[in-house]
């Protein structure tokens, strides 16, 4: 996709971090645009900008688990703009602890928004974009799934976050593949932010009611907690800027797209750990003070 000008982006988790920063690189590339949240003061935040910048958007307040949802917010935006050109796949949540710990109502909530909400995103949205391609030649479109540096790692205390975005990293590599199939000119791209300031550190605000934990919080919980917060607060690259960078991939039909290349240092570690068939290594080997934060902090009375 060479222009963005006058084309249609669908935005789930449109409200806050890197949602709302498509949205508003979006608006100032000429976009029109699609925004869904399931928090309806944030979405209202992030139109108001929008709209600012001259874009017209359309909002829907939109939860990811639930298919149907997303068919409605796909038929929204047909109906008011007619063509879908970009898609970001982008409402995630995160929940930590050590795996075990991780309770049925933590699975089915971070595996429904981080997974389930692209599998809906792709079910619905991908034949919609191949129809417009068939019947017009010079349709350009393009899908973006947000999953992770945990979608190419498994660090400690982060099971259920890890396997929902090593499942995104699998799905988009497999669209990709099966459009190469059927030779369509649909651009796929996966992005796989490490450390960026955002609110994915203060997921449990916007936890719903259905997905609520009966039990009060471990202490592997209350750990991966703070220092998920820590880390996130302490990230140097924005979330304006890994926008930049994943606008930038979708002009030039870029794969994978980084925030820090240079945490590739531990994806080849692990690659060379399944190669040579040897064990996992050691993922504080370069930061032993945080394995030992770790063991303090888990260490019984």
């Amino acid at each position: 996709m060479q222009s963005f000008a006058e084309k249609t982006s669908v935005i789930t988790g449109a409200g806050s971090g890197l949602g709302r920063e498509f949205a508003l690189l979006g608006a100032k590339r000429g976009m029109r645009l699609v925004l869904a949240d399931v928090q309806p003061d944030a979405l209202k935040q992030t139109e108001a900008s929008a709209i600012a910048l001259g874009a017209d958007v359309l909002t829907q307040v939109c939860d990811v688990r639930h298919g149907d949802e997303v068919e409605s917010l796909a038929q929204a935006a047909l109906s008011r703009f007619g063509a879908i050109h970009l898609v970001f796949n982008n409402a995630g949540v995160g929940a930590g602890g050590l795996i075990w710990e991780s309770t049925q109502h933590d699975w089915e909530w971070v595996l429904g928004v981080n997974l389930w909400g692209v599998i809906h995103g792709v079910r619905v949205f991908t034949p919609i974009m191949l129809a417009s391609e068939k019947s017009d030649p010079t349709f350009q479109g393009h899908i973006v799934n947000t999953a992770s540096m945990a979608g190419l790692l498994t660090p400690p205390a982060m099971g259920v976050y890890n396997v929902s975005k090593h499942a995104v990293v699998a799905l988009t590599e497999t669209l990709y593949h099966d459009l190469s199939l059927i030779e369509s000119s649909l651009g796929v791209s996966v992005l796989c932010p490490y450390f960026v300031p955002t609110g994915i550190s203060q997921s449990e605000s916007i936890r719903p009611s259905d997905a609520k934990p009966a039990a009060a919080a471990t202490r592997s919980q209350q750990l991966s907690q703070a220092m998920l917060e820590k880390a996130v607060t302490a990230g140097k690259v924005s979330s304006a800027e890994v926008a930049q960078m994943t606008f930038d991939a979708i002009r030039a039909r870029q794969f994978y797209i980084y925030s820090h290349p240079q945490a590739l240092g531990n994806v080849e570690r692990r690659l060379q750990d399944i190669l040579q068939a040897r064990n996992p290594s050691d993922p504080y080997e370069q930061a032993p003070k945080l394995r030992d934060q770790w063991r303090a902090g888990l260490r019984e009375d």
